[in-house]
This record gives C-alpha cells, structure tokens and sequence, in this order.
C-alpha cells in the first residue's frame, strides 16, 4: 500500500556522530519510520526512532524516539487534519 506520511523530528535528540557522509560531502541520517494501525491521542499514527546498528539490534537496546507523525496520503485519498508547520527551518546549527 503506497503511503505518504509527515513527520517531525526533534533535532536536539540527534546524535552527531551518527550523522555519514556521503558521496560529494553529502551528509545523512538514518530514521526508522512506523506506522501504526490506529491513531494516538493527538491524531498520530507514525512514530520516528533513530536507526539501529545490527549490533544495537541484537542486544536489544532501547530505541531512540526522536520525532512522530501522520499517514497524509495513503492510495489515493487524503487523510484529514493534517497540521501546517509553524514556521520553516532555513538552518541547522546543530550540523
């Protein structure tokens, strides 16, 4: 089932040492995205974590939350509600 969903992301719980450079200084950062089947009490049924390692994932270590969000598109109908960021982030400083 094709989706489309928004997320927002807590910069501040970002660790910058698992930011990877890419090709041509590129800079990334690897999420986990999940979708849930029912909607939380604020109307959100995605959740943001921060991508484990396969050793963090055989030790079972806890998950790091940074960030939630909602289902805005799924087969084309459109999911109702959806908020509008408050402002636009020009800059990172963090990186």
């Amino acid at each position: 089932m094709a989706q489309i969903i928004s997320v927002s992301i807590d910069l501040n719980k970002l660790d910058k040492s698992r930011i990877i450079e890419g090709k041509n200084g590129a800079k990334y950062y690897n999420f986990t995205v999940n979708v849930n089947d029912e909607k939380d009490q604020y109307g959100n049924d995605a959740s943001v974590t921060i991508s484990q390692t396969a050793e963090e994932r055989q030790a079972k270590a806890q998950r790091t939350f940074v960030g939630n969000g909602r289902v805005v598109w799924s087969n084309n109908s459109t999911q109702q509600n959806t908020p509008k960021p408050k402002e636009e982030i020009d800059d990172f400083p963090m990186f």
